[in-house]
């Protein structure tokens, strides 16, 4: 037997003596692993799963041990995500942490950094949030104004940042800094933590049409933040902003995940019906379906072969903007196709003429058209691609 095989016996015992029953079901929307000091969790399962596999380093498979990580290669990551979907095993965990700023710490951290943080990322007791956009710099992210002053050994903190996802159950934040107006725009930025409970902070949830409040405005009040919360250099933050955004797009561009859901042709049968053939009814659909398939299966491959690379060490470089793009776009697309199966019963809002389903469908297709603006719109990934892969001018 080889050492993959072996490993694969190993990660399948692991997982069917500890992965809860409830664990292997659909993710539900009130059931997401984030963790965090005030995390409160609806099914216990949720808190089990998260910590036998924060012991095991399964949260983290590729980092180092000594940061909670499992310390996997990346034949040994492509592993245990097959055997995980074999089980349609939830995600253990999810969040900033895991995806932004822990990758970004393993590159530019200081080793007191990386063990203050990373461990506690990894065990999911730490929500992170993210302080990048502002009032008047959103796509011209480097235009930022909140303003960080030295001050002995701290760094005083003023401005105000908007469209913070999570900033109003989030323990600690990563923030880009002005710390040289004098300097051009991208050179007198800083890259710093902050624990959220510090005095001068002062978070307010953005309420959205759906009655739901993902994202929130966080304003700075004379915030005092220590010196050694500053991450990298002085005044060269946005080397470091632009590397974790490029870990976020690649996130954004990923959405899916590995658990198992109503496919499209599922939904097809159902609710359009089968012609003589067994097959769905309407051929242009059906052409639609499979053209949307054959798509997903090449951007799947793609996303392993970056997967595989970053085990490496690689960095996810300019291919992030592909990822965000494509990715963000098929999502939408498939939506798009979903309401077109679903005819009329996409339509509802509430009410009991539409299953949970339907409503979740026309909520997630709502809910799609913002990936293709956060973390930077579709057209300012086209510039960079545009820029950086096809050698053209500003």
């Amino acid at each position: 037997m080889t050492s993959t095989n072996a490993f694969r016996e190993e990660v399948r015992g692991w997982l069917e003596d500890n992965c809860p029953a409830s664990m292997r079901t659909p993710m539900v929307a009130d059931e997401h692993p984030g963790g965090g000091r005030r995390a409160k969790y609806k099914n216990a399962d949720t808190k089990l799963w998260m910590d036998r596999c924060a012991e095991r380093g399964y949260t983290v498979p590729s980092w180092p041990k000594e940061y909670g990580g499992a310390g996997l290669n990346k034949d040994e990551v492509v592993v245990l995500q097959q055997e995980m979907q074999r089980i349609n095993a939830r995600p253990a965990l999810v969040g900033m942490g895991l995806s932004m700023i822990g990758p970004a710490l393993l590159e530019y951290g200081t080793d007191v950094q990386k063990q203050e943080h990373l461990p506690k990322i990894a065990r999911g007791d730490i929500w992170w949030c993210q302080g990048y956009s502002e009032p008047g710099s959103g796509s011209d992210l480097a235009s930022l104004r909140t303003s960080a002053v030295e001050d002995g050994d701290d760094f005083i903190v003023n401005g105000q940042k908007i469209w913070t996802s999570g900033a109003d159950n989030a323990d600690w934040m990563f923030c880009l800094v002005r710390t040289d107006f004098d300097a051009p725009k991208h050179d007198g930025i800083s890259f710093v933590l902050f624990d959220m409970t510090t005095p001068g902070i002062t978070v307010k949830p953005i309420l959205l049409i759906s009655g739901y409040s993902p994202f929130c405005e966080t304003f700075f009040d004379n915030v005092r933040v220590p010196k050694s919360n500053l991450v990298h250099e002085l005044n060269k933050g946005w080397t470091v902003g632009k590397r974790l955004l490029q870990h976020e797009r690649s996130m954004i561009g990923g959405i899916g995940g590995g658990q198992k859901t109503t496919s499209i042709e599922e939904y097809a049968l159902q609710y359009v019906g089968t012609d003589a053939n067994g097959k769905v009814a309407d051929p242009v659909l059906r052409n639609q379906i499979l053209a949307h398939r054959m798509s997903d299966k090449a951007f799947g491959l793609t996303m392993r072969r970056s997967v595989e690379e970053s085990a490496t060490g690689a960095a996810p470089g300019a291919v992030s903007s592909m990822f965000k793009y494509y990715g963000t776009e098929q999502n939408k697309g498939k939506y798009e196709l979903l309401l077109n199966v679903l005819g009329t019963q996409s339509l509802g809002w509430q009410g009991d003429t539409f299953k949970e389903d339907e409503l979740g469908t026309t909520r997630a297709w709502l809910r799609s058209k913002a990936n293709s603006i956060e973390g930077g719109t579709s057209e300012v990934q086209l510039n960079i691609l545009a820029k950086r892969v096809l050698g053209l001018p500003d």
